[in-house]
């Protein structure tokens, strides 16, 4: 029978480095909520899983390297993050208006902001899942948690000057 969830997942070094206490904290949200529950299932690819994750990004390129949970190469997905980084940072500005709300003890202010953070945060999944058709299919909290991952890959890009 089929077990198509992902077990581990990892970010490589060279594409995530400590950057702000947000980006981390989402990271290991996102991170710990995915492996507590995802649908994870990749394309053509005759393993009936669970399934490693390692997500990368060079050269402006988002990688999906897919392994088993043993580690055995599956397959490895390259897409241009090109059409996700205006989402990224509307999030994050979302984000860090959320927390500096938060800080600031306005919580007139906190329940919009929230709202807005939201609403990004699932358009930017249903991006997410569009961009992986054909490659990895996922659910809608899979894609959601899987795009706060990408935001930490793609911030920390930034805070390097690469874009």
């Amino acid at each position: 029978m089929a077990d198509h969830r992902l077990v581990k997942i990892d970010i490589d070094d060279a594409s995530l480095v400590s950057t702000s206490s947000i980006i981390d904290h989402e990271r290991k949200v996102a991170m710990f909520d995915l492996l507590q529950g995802n649908e994870f299932a990749p394309v053509g690819i005759d393993h009936g899983g669970p399934y490693a994750l390692t997500l990368s990004q060079r050269d402006g390129r988002l990688i999906f390297d897919i392994a088993t949970e043993e580690g055995e190469t599956l397959a490895a997905h390259h897409l241009s993050m090109s059409p996700m980084r205006r989402m990224i940072k509307d999030y994050f500005m979302l984000c860090e208006s959320y927390y500096d709300t938060v800080s600031s003890a306005q919580p007139e202010k906190l329940e919009t902001i929230d709202m807005a953070r939201r609403a990004v945060h699932n358009e930017a999944a249903e991006l997410t899942r569009s961009r992986l058709e054909g490659k990895i299919e996922v659910d809608f909290d899979t894609a959601r948690r899987l795009f706060s991952l990408i935001c930490s890959i793609a911030m920390r890009a930034s805070h390097r000057g690469s874009h």
